[in-house]
């Protein structure tokens, strides 16, 4: 048995009934007792090891409420990165052509080059690049670029061959392929899921040796920002055979919470083909996903009023993903079959249509606490709040967008007033609701501090303020992305807070987050502890 006392610091436990201790002793994997320094010292168990937090803040690690792991991995190791500020430095067409070029020289004739991260709403030329301009980097490989958001995609001729589209190809149910008005060619953008399909994946060109790769690079980069409990969002069928591949007994350094595809149901748990999922402690699978709209940077999202200067004047308030028949069948399934459901609506419109399919699959089924969850969430309106609490369904917001886009929010996307609400946290706070916040990466990266920074300041990338009233307190942030985190996915009693008997899992940051509110964004993790191990330390 091994035993580790830390001490020296303030330690903030998330828990409501005792929110800050002197100390900590764990045992093995998991906290073995809390409370006072003195007291827990006149007790120590011999040969404990001493970890003197030198006045450093240690609080639980995080838990990611929603992203997709391992696809940061997968971008820094495979894909073109061709973000635009304030995250990359790509600013124009131009640009993200020649690093395309650069990426073709590079790669053998017939494999594919893919782009991610490309933002049209921050480049000069405010588009999508053409299929003839991805025809000029390369004819010989299929070029597929895809947005920042995940939802829509540019590809060359030859990948638009490989993916089996033509212009007499129809559109799908949620998704288009772009035309040209006059003669109806084909000009290489692919918009929505349903239009994408295996290149909207996350895993798409990514076999198991390469799965693994991305796997390491990216739980590294998690770890050092004190994240200990990830999430892949959006499980298909083939990533949760890769996660599987996970040798017997073999920890993998972090832990992971799989959500697979609604789809994916009820195959993947019942009858011949039903997944044999290997039993470990450190992968799970969990809620099932669902989606209803798409992106608010390609004014996909469902809105019920239109944008602020609509882009698709054929759809000036977004589009729908899916029927409301079809959403209605997969929410009642999901909801006989026992699962937990985490549904991807931007859009208050998407929300209303997710919210109507809860209460019908409520009136022919009850279930108490489901913790059916309204991912993204990103201008729901009180109204919705209610219903929320009547439904007992829950949010994760996506406040990193304050951030990111909100500059684009209160020019173009929502308007100057619409903006102000944006991830309304304290107004979910206020109708009695418990919330998360999330990063989504790897459509902004996953940087916990940060994050919070973005929910509790409420600042874009120019300094503007975005939404008074729907600030949170920096406690309230790190809840979000701590205990109510681990609650959000029925993890409460495993991990979340710093309690007796749960996993050691912790994160210690170089200053009292609750002392510095305004300057979240600077501070740091300079240790973080998975299960009692010290997996990550900052020189």
């Amino acid at each position: 048995m091994t035993y580790k006392f830390y001490f020296n610091g303030p330690i903030l436990t998330m828990e409501t009934d005792s929110p800050e201790v002197g100390a900590v002793l764990t045992k093995d994997d998991r906290i073995a007792a809390t409370g006072s320094e003195a007291a827990l010292r006149a007790e120590l168990p011999e040969g404990t090891e001493m970890i003197d937090l030198a006045g450093r803040t240690m609080i639980p690690a995080f838990l990611d409420p929603h992203g997709h792991f391992p696809d940061p991995g997968f971008v820094a190791l495979f894909r073109v990165d061709l973000a635009a500020p304030p995250r990359g430095d790509c600013r124009d067409i131009a640009t993200a052509l020649d690093r395309l070029r650069a990426k073709a020289a590079e790669t053998p004739e017939g494999e594919w080059i893919m782009a991610v991260n490309f933002d049209n709403t921050a480049l000069a030329e405010g588009r999508m690049p053409t299929r003839d301009e991805l025809d000029g980097v390369s004819t010989r490989h299929p070029v597929w670029v895809l947005h920042t958001s995940g939802h829509n995609g540019v590809a060359n001729s030859r990948a638009l061959a490989e993916h089996g589209v033509t212009r007499e190809t129809p559109d799908p149910t949620g998704g288009r392929y772009g035309r040209d008005a006059e003669t109806g060619r084909l000009t290489g953008l692919i918009e929505g899921l349903s239009a994408m399909g295996r290149m909207g994946d996350t895993d798409f060109l990514i076999d198991r040796d390469r799965f693994w790769q991305g796997f390491n690079a990216c739980r590294d980069e998690y770890l050092s920002h004190g994240v200990t409990y990830a999430q892949n969002a959006c499980a298909t069928r083939d990533m949760i055979d890769h996660f599987a591949s996970l040798p017997a007994g073999r920890d993998p350094g972090i832990d992971i919470l799989l959500l697979p595809i609604s789809a994916e149901e009820p195959a993947l748990s019942q009858g011949p083909d039903a997944f044999d999922w290997p039993d470990t402690p450190y992968f799970t699978l969990g809620p099932r996903k669902l989606f209803t709209d798409g992106a608010f940077q390609l004014q996909t999202a469902f809105l019920t009023v239109p944008y602020h200067r609509p882009a698709h004047p054929e759809a000036p308030s977004g589009m729908s993903y899916i029927t409301r028949e079809h959403l209605f069948s997969e929410v009642e399934k999901l909801h006989r079959m026992g699962f937990q459901i985490h549904c991807h609506c931007n859009g208050d419109a998407a929300s209303d249509m997710f919210l109507d399919a809860v209460a019908a699959a409520q009136d022919a089924l009850p279930r108490d606490d489901h913790r059916h969850t309204i991912i993204h969430g990103q201008v729901m309106r009180d109204d919705q709040f209610a219903r929320c609490a009547a439904l007992g369904v829950t949010i994760s917001f996506f406040s990193a967008h304050i951030h990111f886009w909100g500059d684009r929010h209160l020019d173009t996307i929502l308007g100057p007033d619409r903006a102000q609400r944006i991830s309304p946290a304290a107004s979910a706070a206020r109708h009695g609701l418990r919330y998360t916040i999330h990063n989504d990466a790897a459509v902004t990266p996953t940087r916990p501090l940060h994050l919070a920074h973005c929910a509790v300041n409420r600042r874009t990338a120019s300094g503007q303020l975005l939404g008074e009233a729907e600030k949170i307190s920096a406690y309230e942030a790190l809840r979000a992305q701590t205990i109510d985190a681990a609650w959000q996915v029925f993890e409460e009693e495993n991990r979340g807070s710093i309690r007796v008997g749960k996993l050691a899992d912790f994160a210690v940051l170089d200053r009292n987050p609750l002392d510095h509110p305004e300057a979240l964004d600077q501070m740091r993790v300079c240790r973080t502890v998975r299960r009692g191990d010290t997996v990550f330390i900052r020189d």
